[in-house]
């Protein structure tokens, strides 16, 4: 098998927490095929990997010549129609490396390219975004989506000099409006280029529905795996995980007895699991990465209100 560029964040931990490893996984967040090849190599009998981007399958030629391996193209919301009574489920969220690496794609502060961020490369991309929405709704995408205290300033900005075409031009709206990053600290456009690539690929929506289509795929005993690279998406996931466990804390001793549902999951991770220096020294991407793993119960599967998992929503976009 040929080796994969793609360094599979925090592998080693997720492999230790989820052995021993057989029967079929899916790997709903491809990419360069890391943690596929990681499950194959531990274990598992099988792997289906989704990818919504058609670039992930081009390059996937190690992929299709391994018969344990079945790709398909789409999101990860509609597993549960590739794959069922499955012994494990791993998604890897965020933007992947080669992603990043592709100027073309617009992914990156760092260098210039089109305002893109698609990651299936169809439908609006962020200079529509960018160019076609309210001030008042670019300032909830960047605060909502990025946690950007500057938003309203920032949406103001960006209104004013449009309409936007590149990345370079978007970076430097962005250093504008804050001041210069003390040693150390993220580049000023971090959490606008994140709330923006969010909001092109519906992210969260995707994370919400993932998460049910997950539960439903699952065999009893099967694992769910989340590695997670900012909060917003952490603190999803950790509420799902509670609230499907029972774990959401009991009612107020003054409010009736209500029944509620057997648990269809128990936790595996009491504590979301970070990186090692070690690891963070050999892969600087890792340095935000947290993972958290629950294990399926034979409960019936049920759906959540987004709201209850503290999903962020902005009105008037992906609806």
């Amino acid at each position: 098998m040929a080796a994969a560029s793609h360094v599979p964040v925090l592998i080693d931990p997720l492999i230790a927490a989820v052995s021993p490893i057989a029967g079929t996984w899916l790997d709903g967040t491809f990419g360069a095929g890391g943690y596929a090849r990681a499950l194959l190599d531990a274990g598992a009998e099988h792997v289906i990997g989704i990818d919504r981007d058609p670039l992930a399958h081009e390059m996937a030629v190690w992929a299709r010549e391994d018969p344990r391996l079945t790709l398909v193209q789409d999101t990860f919301s509609s597993l549960d129609s590739h794959g069922q009574a499955l012994q494990g489920v791993v998604l890897d969220l965020g933007v992947s490396s080669m992603q990043l690496d592709q100027a073309e794609r617009g992914f990156s502060f760092q260098s210039d390219g089109p305002l893109d961020m698609r990651m299936s490369q169809e439908g609006p991309t962020a200079a529509d975004i960018l160019n076609g929405a309210t001030e008042e709704m670019l300032a909830d995408i960047l605060y909502h989506y990025g946690e950007e205290r500057a938003s309203r300033r920032i949406a103001r900005a960006i209104v004013a000099a449009r309409p936007l075409k590149t990345t370079a031009e978007l970076t430097a709206i962005v250093e504008r409006c804050l001041p210069r990053p003390k040693p150390g600290q993220s580049h000023p456009a971090t959490r606008s280029f994140q709330a923006l690539r969010i909001a092109v690929n519906a992210e969260y929506g995707e994370l919400a529905k993932g998460l049910t289509a997950a539960e439903r795929a699952l065999a009893p005993g099967g694992a769910l795996a989340v590695v997670t690279f900012h909060s917003v998406e952490d603190r999803m996931v950790k509420r799902f995980m509670q609230s499907r466990s029972g774990q959401t804390g009991g009612p107020s001793r003054h409010a009736p007895v209500v029944e509620s549902a057997p648990p269809a999951f128990e936790i595996v991770t009491k504590k979301a699991v970070g990186p090692t220096p070690e690891e963070v020294a050999r892969n600087p991407r890792a340095r935000s990465a947290k993972l958290r793993i629950a294990r399926r119960t034979d409960a019936p599967a049920a759906a959540i209100d987004p709201a209850s998992i503290a999903m962020p929503i902005v009105k008037g976009l992906n609806s």
